[in-house]
């Protein structure tokens, strides 16, 4: 992917400035640190700078303050009403206040192919075979009012679900293209807020079903409140093994590099207009 021009004119590359969402847990903070040190030591000279939408500063605006320019990028999974309303709407008052800014904004970590990488790592490092026909893989994300948001997850579901070496490959809908089905007993979406199943719900539905065991997989960027939720009711609800979040992992820095990439080759200010 690199080197790429990125560069704003005057020869410096354009600072990088990622938005999460923000926790009252200084464990959620810590992780988006660790992230972004991971892109910093992959992209060395690139400035980055960090945001939070809620319980964390600083601000997208304190971030922004004293830019000329900046490719904004969320730190969300799904599309969803952060991503396409609060985040805009942020940027768009910031470019209120100062005319000067220049701002470009990118597309939320998922999907993408290299995020199946990361969870199916995070599930091998808890002892599951990848693609055990006797597992049945519970995803969980972290649910959200846009049903559009939660489809995404559904679809992402099916389609690693499917049938080892069917020919099929993953849904270019659900982001996983060109990645083939793990042959998986079963693969379910579950949410830990906003719409069901819940988490709890999903692996007591699998085990009525028979599966002879059942693995959780949290589409999560973070350790947390919904982390902490999904790995208590999960167990508590018969699962054998619950795996970690995504968190800092070396695929999920390739993937913000590669939003900011494309980013910062759209005209300033046109995603967030």
């Amino acid at each position: 992917m690199w080197p790429v021009s990125l560069a704003d004119g005057t020869g410096q590359n354009v600072p990088l400035v990622a938005v999460a969402h923000g926790s009252r847990d200084p464990r959620a903070a810590a992780t988006v640190e660790a992230l972004l040190d991971e892109v910093r030591r992959a992209r060395p000279g690139l400035p980055v700078r960090t945001a939070y939408l809620d319980h964390a500063t600083p601000s997208l605006a304190q971030a922004l303050r004293g830019l000329d320019e900046a490719v904004v990028l969320p730190l969300l999974l799904t599309e969803a009403y952060h991503s396409r309303v609060d985040l805009p709407a942020a940027l768009n008052e910031a470019r209120a206040r100062d005319p000067r800014l220049r701002v470009r904004y990118g597309a939320t970590l998922g999907p993408h192919p290299l995020l199946l990488t990361t969870l199916e790592r995070r599930l091998a490092a808890a002892g599951v075979v990848i693609g055990d026909p006797d597992t049945a893989v519970v995803l969980v994300s972290a649910g959200s009012s846009d049903g559009r948001a939660n489809g995404v997850v559904a679809r992402m579901a099916r389609d690693w679900g499917r049938p080892a070496l069917s020919g099929a490959g993953f849904s270019a809908r659900s982001g996983f293209s060109g990645v083939e089905g793990r042959g998986w007993w079963a693969v379910t979406a579950a949410y830990a807020s906003a719409a069901e199943p819940t988490p709890a719900q999903a692996v007591a539905l699998l085990r009525e079903a028979g599966a002879p065991r059942v693995a959780v997989a949290p589409y999560l960027l973070a350790p947390g409140y919904f982390a902490d939720k999904v790995r208590r009711t999960t167990l508590e609800a018969g699962a054998d093994v619950v795996a970690d979040v995504l968190g800092p992992a070396p695929e999920l820095a390739e993937v913000l590099l590669e939003r900011y990439a494309t980013a910062a080759r759209t005209p300033a200010g046109a995603a967030a207009s």
